[in-house]
């Protein structure tokens, strides 16, 4: 049996808190704050990287290993690549946007004045009754583009509200919770885990205990372009717990209910024998652990690796649906994921 109890109510609310503050890789200082201040009022201090990362450490009751704990508040995104004749504008993604699922999006474009603006993402002369092969047309980064809710018809036009080229896009994230428990949102890839290990050391402080071995808890903020798990983590890391979402889809394992284990992604396998022991807390705890290869996917635990780290990795997350698209996960998901992270930090070898 399990020795926690997760705090359902707080991590759902917390997930959606987190959600709808917006985080594209290279903007992230609201989300960083949040999960900051999270961290504070359970008397956890963490600190800014210079990426902008943020880094805890948490006392345990020994200090001869340490173990490391990750999970990505940044998310996909765009940024203005050009402002078009017409005043309207151009993207460039920030990373895996796949274009069919966000048209028709809103989406609001963030000045380096500190204007918030708001629009909405069309095919280029998209209406049927003017362009019939709209239908047809492929859509990406050269079809799309933004209509901006403001009276402009030109470049300069569009200038004089302040939108720049480099500015960064919001996608509305579309928040809902169900009363039969799912969670439909953009951006639940990684922000659900964020708010999990939030719920998690939150249930080791309800519970008045510590983990059983020093961890340093970072909650990155590049990972989706490849470079945020090695940030600031010490070099003699022993273990490095890595949360991500679990892929679903034909031919994988998991579902939106469970809380998977990746064995192998694309950058090769993971650390058999921390994975065979969070198998094992799983099975000792009555957590039923879905284990999946995941063929298209890479984390920070990649990351970390291939910028010399030593630690065992190994990778845990909940199952999400419609990866990179408005995805959904089931709150069964969030609180295995969280409960197996709370009974991880407190084994004791």
């Amino acid at each position: 049996m399990a020795r926690f109890e997760i705090d359902t109510h707080y991590l759902v609310q917390t997930l959606q808190d987190l959600l709808n503050t917006p985080s594209p890789t290279g903007d992230t200082e609201w989300a960083i704050s949040f999960v900051q201040q999270e961290l504070e009022a359970m008397g956890i201090t963490a600190q800014r990287t210079k990426k902008g990362a943020l880094l805890a450490k948490i006392d345990g009751i020994r200090s001869t290993r340490k173990r490391g704990v990750s999970a990505h508040v940044d998310t996909l995104g765009a940024m203005v690549a050009e402002i078009k004749p017409s005043g309207r504008l151009r993207m460039t993604a920030l990373n895996g946007v796949m274009w069919p699922t966000v048209e028709s999006e809103g989406v609001t474009i963030a000045t380096s004045g500190g204007r918030q603006i708001r629009g909405s993402i069309v095919l280029t002369n998209g209406a049927v009754h003017v362009n019939p092969e709209g239908i047809r047309t492929q859509r990406d980064d050269q079809s799309l583009e933004i209509r901006i809710d403001e009276r402009t018809r030109s470049r300069e036009e569009t200038r004089l509200l302040g939108i720049e080229v480099g500015d960064f896009v919001y996608f509305d994230p579309r928040v809902e919770v169900s009363e039969s428990g799912f969670v439909r949102s953009r951006f639940l890839d990684d922000k659900a885990c964020v708010a999990i290990a939030l719920a998690s050391f939150k249930a080791l402080k309800d519970a008045g205990v510590a983990p059983a071995d020093d961890t340093y808890l970072l909650i990155s903020n590049y990972e989706e372009v490849g470079h945020g798990g090695a940030d600031s983590m010490p070099p003699d890391l022993d273990e490095f717990l890595i949360l991500d979402m679990a892929c679903v889809g034909v031919g994988q394992n998991g579902d939106e209910h469970h809380c998977s284990i990746c064995t192998k992604d694309s950058s090769g396998p993971y650390s058999k024998a921390l994975t065979d022991r969070l198998r094992a807390i799983a099975d000792h705890r009555g957590i039923d652990l879905r284990t999946d290869i995941y063929p298209r996917y890479g984390s920070d635990g990649s990351a970390y690796w291939r910028a010399g780290g030593t630690a065992q990795v190994a990778l845990i997350g909940p199952g999400v649906d419609t990866s990179h698209g408005y995805e959904r996960t089931h709150t069964e998901a969030l609180r295995d994921t969280a409960l197996l992270l709370a009974e991880y930090l407190m084994e004791d070898e």
